[in-house]
């Protein structure tokens, strides 16, 4: 079993993915995808692929185009685009069957478009902080009127939020709308959301929707008592490897 530092797949001659993988002979592939402006150097990602090495499972995780050291610009981005490099990702270096999906924040939006196109492969969600549609919901219909504005005639909007500054385009939130993901998905498989009570950026109700979306899959929800938005401490992540063992049992 080999375990890799970052590399880069080419969707193109001028477009690259950098990414992370551990390969082993296990049919079992856990792949991370996370939030929105973030990257693959943080602690969850860094979590996942050494829980990953020591089970001796397959890991994938990647920057989406914007994203870390990927190609693109951030602002021509959006839910659609971020999809598609993570599909052509799986295509390329997944070959079995087995596939837990760990969705951070705007990344469980990414795996629920996924787990539409790989329903076969698909055999667990656990989900971080999950934050479906949250551009139309948490955004657009919280924007007053100036500020739709701006978004409208400007084609963009800097939101500031903390030490961050998010440059919002009119095309991310059309597209938005066009990647509706709650619904209803006719699958068994094994689903864990994790939301941190004092989560000041998604709701808790957004896990508990994706929830309602499963009715025939086992489901759990942990609402973390003391989380945040991120869920980053090493208590939780160990709590959420827990999970990941239980799951792994319930697939395998």
């Amino acid at each position: 079993m080999s375990y890799k530092r970052f590399k880069y797949f080419y969707i193109s001659k001028t477009k690259k993915i950098r990414f992370l993988s551990i390969k082993s002979p296990s049919k079992i592939t856990l792949i991370f995808l996370h939030g929105f402006m973030s990257d693959i150097e943080g602690e969850k990602p860094t979590k996942f692929a050494s829980y990953s090495k020591r089970k001796k499972i397959n890991f994938l995780t990647l920057e989406y185009s914007g994203h870390g050291k990927s190609y693109g610009q951030f602002t021509k981005g959006n839910i659609s685009r971020w999809t598609t490099d993570t599909r052509k990702l799986i295509k390329n270096k997944i070959k079995n069957k087995n596939i837990i999906f760990i969705g951070s924040s705007m990344g469980a939006w990414i795996a629920l478009n996924l787990i539409k196109i790989f329903p076969a492969q698909v055999k667990g969600f656990l989900g971080i902080g999950s934050a479906p549609e949250f551009l139309e919901k948490l955004m657009w219909k919280k924007f007053d009127k100036k500020v739709k504005k701006i978004i409208n005639t400007q084609k963009i909007y800097n939101l500031k939020h903390g030490d961050y500054t998010y440059p919002l385009t009119k095309q991310l939130f059309n597209d938005g709308r066009k990647n509706k993901v709650l619904r209803k998905y006719n699958l068994n498989i094994a689903i864990s959301m994790f939301h941190g009570a004092k989560d000041e950026v998604v709701p808790t109700h957004f896990s508990k929707k994706i929830l309602k979306c499963f009715p025939n899959s086992k489901k759990k929800l942990f609402i973390i008592k003391n989380g945040d938005h991120s869920l980053s401490k090493k208590n939780y992540l160990n709590k959420m490897c827990k999970e990941l063992d239980e799951m792994i049992k319930y697939i395998s």
